[in-house]
């Protein structure tokens, strides 16, 4: 855990942000985040925001825009990830950082900083997907279900911003729910044992990680290169098959490449541990 933060403070110590992205398609490394949006609480109210549309290195496809709405005319004269990347560390910094299904964020912004030689910020990092699977009673724990059915303020569904939004009161929900028990626990160490997974920047890393494994996979989803491994699962179990790697997911079940397949002529997941380069 990091300098700024201690576990036994209440989460109401530190400012709060929730943040969002949208990216261009599913696996960082192949797609990159086109919009971040954050708000941040202190102190019982608002005190900052952050939101940037962000210009992607290859055009969106229709698929993906239909997801979000962001097309290819908002992002053209949009800031590259270079140029606000910096901004964003240092507007979360020292924060308790909020995602909804933050593994998926959290894993695309990890590879932002590492391109752009940032430092990961001193965060502590909560998921509000998990916590409030853990302590909400909802149809399902998708955000838009969640701002339905606890009549929060949603906003434009699949936008960084409002998103994010609607992920901070989804937070400050589960903390009333804790605020009812019998022994009320607002520390952090409680937070972190109900959310059950560790989701500190670490281990997300990739070019960072000290893993030449995880080095030579980010290189050939970059360059979209093949390569040769032995994959220890499967029916082919041991075989040498060849690959196209497109994208890297660090998951705190099983990290894992999307890659195109040369043997099936399809793309597939391949969990890492069970790679042989």
């Amino acid at each position: 855990m990091n300098s700024k933060i201690n576990l036994n403070d209440s989460w109401t110590k530190y400012p709060v942000v929730a943040f969002d992205t949208e990216t261009s398609g599913a696996y960082a490394i192949e797609s990159e985040i086109i919009e971040l949006g954050a708000v941040k609480w202190f102190d019982g109210k608002i005190v900052d925001r952050f939101q940037t549309l962000l210009k992607p290195s290859k055009l969106l496809v229709e698929s993906n825009i239909r997801i979000h709405g962001i097309t290819n005319e908002m992002v053209n004269d949009a800031p590259k990830m270079s140029e606000k990347i910096k901004s964003f560390a240092e507007f979360i910094d020292g924060s308790i950082l909020l995602a909804h299904h933050a593994p998926f964020d959290l894993g695309f912004l990890t590879i932002a900083f590492e391109q752009n030689s940032i430092s990961f910020p001193q965060t502590f990092n909560l998921c509000t997907s998990l916590l409030s699977r853990a302590l909400i009673t909802t149809t399902n724990h998708k955000l838009q279900t969640l701002v339905k059915e606890l009549a929060l303020t949603g906003g434009d569904a699949h936008r960084a911003f409002d998103d994010a939004y609607a992920c901070m009161q989804v937070f400050f929900k589960c903390n009333e729910k804790l605020a009812g028990e019998l022994i009320p626990d607002d520390s952090l160490q409680r937070l972190f044992a109900i959310q059950g997974k560790d989701l500190d920047w670490k281990n997300y890393a990739v070019l960072t990680a000290g893993d030449p494994k995880l080095v030579t996979l980010y290189n050939a989803c970059a360059h979209e290169t093949e390569l040769s491994i032995s994959y220890l699962s499967g029916q082919t179990k041991g075989a040498q098959r060849k690959i196209t790697p497109l994208g890297i997911v660090r998951n705190p079940d099983g990290d894992y490449i999307h890659a195109f397949c040369h043997i099936d002529q399809t793309r597939k997941r391949f969990y890492i541990d069970k790679i042989i380069i």
